[in-house]
């Protein structure tokens, strides 16, 4: 007689973390087809944005953020976040009314444990207060600063590095 196959359902450990890195995918174990995918998802939703987005991306048009930019929709390992600041390692996610929780927060492990920071906000918050947003999203990057520049020190510590360049 033969057994019978059950579906195995990894548990929730394994599905929290993030992918591993490879060298398919630009980096992420993601097949080429699934990146496409996700990067034409991303073309789509910049093109119909709703209207907190289009708000947000207006005003960090206007700032002077120096060599920080944030992009709209970009997609980083196999998600899309609302906005991203790759010098940073920094994500903004817009909560708007509807969005499953459980998936929003399974992506939100998943780019924590590349070290990817995301920072959510409500869309509601984003219509009526904007300024308010935008005082914590710099508070937030100044925190990004600080955590970069602590995870620095202790190269740094070791002395400088040997000169490169010609032998005398």
């Amino acid at each position: 007689m033969t057994e019978k196959k059950t579906l195995k359902l990894p548990d929730s450990a394994q599905q929290a973390e993030a992918p591993a890195l490879k060298k398919r995918g630009r980096g992420w174990e993601i097949s080429e087809s699934r990146l496409d995918a996700l990067h034409d998802q991303a073309r789509e939703m910049r093109r119909h944005s709703s209207e907190a987005h289009k708000a947000l991306a207006a005003r960090f048009a206007e700032a002077d953020l120096g060599r920080n930019k944030f992009t709209r929709h970009a997609v980083v390992g196999s998600a899309i976040v609302d906005f991203n600041c790759h010098t940073l390692g920094m994500a903004i996610a817009i909560d708007e009314d509807g969005a499953n929780e459980a998936i929003a927060k399974r992506r939100d492990k998943s780019l924590e444990a590349v070290g990817i920071r995301v920072m959510r906000i409500k869309a509601a918050e984003v219509l009526e207060n904007i300024d308010a947003v935008l005082e914590r999203i710099t508070a937030g990057m100044r925190l990004r600063m600080a955590d970069k520049q602590v995870a620095r020190r202790p190269q740094s510590a070791r002395g400088p590095r040997p000169a490169r360049g010609w032998r005398t």
